[in-house]
């Protein structure tokens, strides 16, 4: 006779199935905006069958498609989130005059409320950054097991043999654990394209350092789907309906 599954609280298992993040769930929760096997749940705490069906009313809905993605084009200098006090954050880019492009939505104060970074980019680096209220987008680039690719053109210095391509691509170990494969390529004499699915602390330029490369710049241009294209460096813009990471 089979164990009955344990039961697990329903914020947890909507944000495990990328309905939303967890604040958003015990939100709609709250609220009544929660159908569980066609059943209205509205207490917080309340734990369900992991093989439940889950759907959200329509307001919960609607209240989703007004979450705000923006991506920007940081340049170097900025930092992208939690700075010391001598460093500049690089959400303060993110205002009316920066706004790029022709979009019918133009930036409101409730587009910046609870916005977070979604994979961060460090001083010196530059490109592709996204901001955002949607704890589903959030969590499809920051999650251990992601499989979101992201893409980097690094220049570099210094002299790397075929065998130390290779370790770039695989068989590095940062932190005690081996990376996941990665594409690495030369595009010219002194700049690697590389597409990772993780994201460590640095992690480029330490997978450099460790074959003997030096970083003289890295720039993100692509996170799934979404490509910096011709934002130009200082800009930003809202992610638009037709767009999404995957």
């Amino acid at each position: 006779m089979s164990e009955e599954k344990e039961k697990v609280r329903l914020s947890k298992l909507m944000a495990e199935r990328g309905i939303c993040s967890r604040r958003e769930a015990d939100d709609y929760i709250s609220r009544g905006l929660v159908m569980v096997n066609g059943e209205k749940i509205d207490q917080l705490g309340t734990k369900v069958d992991p093989n439940v069906k889950i759907t959200l009313e329509a307001e919960a809905l609607k209240q989703q498609k007004r979450l705000a993605t923006i991506l920007l084009n940081k340049p170097i200098g900025y930092v992208s989130s939690q700075p010391e006090p001598q460093y500049i954050p690089a959400i303060r880019l993110i205002t009316q005059e920066n706004q790029f492009g022709e979009s019918k939505q133009r930036l409101k104060p409730e587009h910046l409320k609870g916005i977070a970074v979604a994979g961060r980019l460090d001083i010196d680096s530059q490109g592709l950054l996204l901001f955002t209220q949607d704890g589903r987008i959030a969590k499809k680039i920051i999650n251990e097991e992601t499989k979101l690719e992201k893409e980097y053109i690094v220049r570099v210095q210094g002299q790397l043999p075929d065998d130390k391509l290779k370790l770039l691509r695989h068989g590095l170990v940062l932190d005690g654990k081996e990376l996941k494969p990665a594409i690495v390529e030369w595009i010219n004499d002194d700049q690697l394209r590389f597409i990772l699915k993780e994201g460590k602390k640095r992690q480029i330029r330490r997978m450099c350092e460790a074959v003997g490369l030096k970083v003289t710049g890295l720039k993100r241009v692509r996170i799934g789907n979404i490509r910096l294209g011709k934002l130009p460096e200082g800009k930003w813009r809202f992610l638009e309906d037709d767009e999404s990471l995957d």
